[in-house]
């Protein structure tokens, strides 16, 4: 088979990469230009380098940093704007890794793509990894389903120890086992503050509101604030903590509560993407990466959806994605309104 892999210069991709040429695969790397650290695509790039020319294959440099900052970067700035959480990695997956990629290797002759990505395809549906400390099915949960047939992921069925400890035992392999991860957001060195410092004016100092619309305390700026947070603003003679619940851009006010506040039992969401049919059906939702899954009932209404938890949940956010599951599969997604 003809794969087109994507190789970052890390340990995952890297891996990928040798062991679909120890099966027999004709295979060739891409590395994919994203933002303009230039020095950080040198050291990168070199990493790449040294792998091909080990493995013997061709490489490639595309340059997507048109398209990341159209469809990634520039919505990530809009939605914190907007008094949303954004979720830029579901939608680099949607657009760019298993968008963007497939369409270049499409365009050089290739049958599949592979990413290292934790995460499994079976029968044509995202199923989460082995790993679950690892699993990214979350995040690829708005990919065109037309897609998920042309993409692999040779890691789903492997833990990341098993990795590490695998490339620990082959030369060229070695370096990368006990190279320093990369960040959960590649764009995002420390704070998503310090990205938005560099196009907008974040310290806006406004009120702060409690949920009957008093006016309580004082905040710094709304953009500072995601829900659920309890620091960073004051509240006057407050003797108990107290928890962003809203955001009002519009105002540059935030609204604060009690933890119990927090609680949601039901929630509306947008821009559905789904893998199975049916307009009323149980399952599981995550409505965070790192929440866990829980029971809901979910009614759709052409491109959007009312969710029904069984069970209250807190730090609900607008702008994130819902992912509903049917046990290990997912089985669509939609953004929380």
């Amino acid at each position: 088979m003809k794969i087109l892999v994507a190789m970052s210069g890390g340990i995952d991709s890297t891996v990928c990469a040798y062991k679909l040429k120890q099966e027999g695969h004709t295979i060739e790397g891409v590395y994919m230009k994203l933002h303009d650290d230039e020095e950080a695509h040198k050291e990168n790039i070199k990493k790449v380098a040294k792998v091909a020319d080990y493995l013997k294959i061709k490489y490639h440099v595309l340059d997507l940093k048109e398209r990341f900052c159209e469809f990634v970067y520039d919505p990530f700035v809009r939605d914190y704007v907007l008094g949303l959480t954004p979720n830029p990695c579901v939608l680099c997956n949607r657009y760019i890794k298993l968008g963007a990629l497939i369409e270049y290797a499409k365009e050089l002759g290739m049958d599949k793509l592979a990413t290292g990505h934790y995460a499994q395809i079976k029968d044509g549906m995202i199923e989460e990894a082995v790993d679950k400390s690892k699993d990214q099915s979350y995040f690829l949960a708005n990919v065109k389903k037309e897609n998920l047939l042309r993409v692999i992921f040779p890691l789903g069925g492997m833990y990341k120890e098993d990795i590490k400890e695998f490339a620990s035992k082959i030369d060229i392999l070695k370096e990368f086992a006990t190279q320093k991860e990369s960040s959960e957001i590649c764009f995002v060195p420390q704070t998503y503050i310090e990205i938005l410092q560099k196009h907008i004016n974040v310290d806006m100092p406004g009120k702060v509101v409690n949920t009957s619309g008093e006016v309580v305390g004082e905040h710094k700026g709304y953009m500072h604030y995601t829900i659920g947070k309890r620091r960073g603003f004051s509240v006057k003679g407050a003797l108990d903590p107290h928890y962003v619940v809203d955001i009002n851009p519009t105002k540059n006010e935030i609204v604060v509560g009690s933890k119990e506040a927090l609680n949601v039992k039901t929630f509306e969401v947008k821009n559905l993407n789904m893998f199975k049919d049916g307009d009323v059906f149980e399952c599981s939702v995550k409505i965070r990466y790192r929440s866990s899954k829980c029971a809901c009932r979910v009614n759709i209404d052409t491109d959007k959806a009312t969710v029904t938890l069984f069970d209250s949940v807190q730090g609900l956010a607008p702008g994130q994605a819902a992912v509903f599951y049917d046990g290990n599969t997912v089985i669509g997604c939609g953004w929380i309104v």
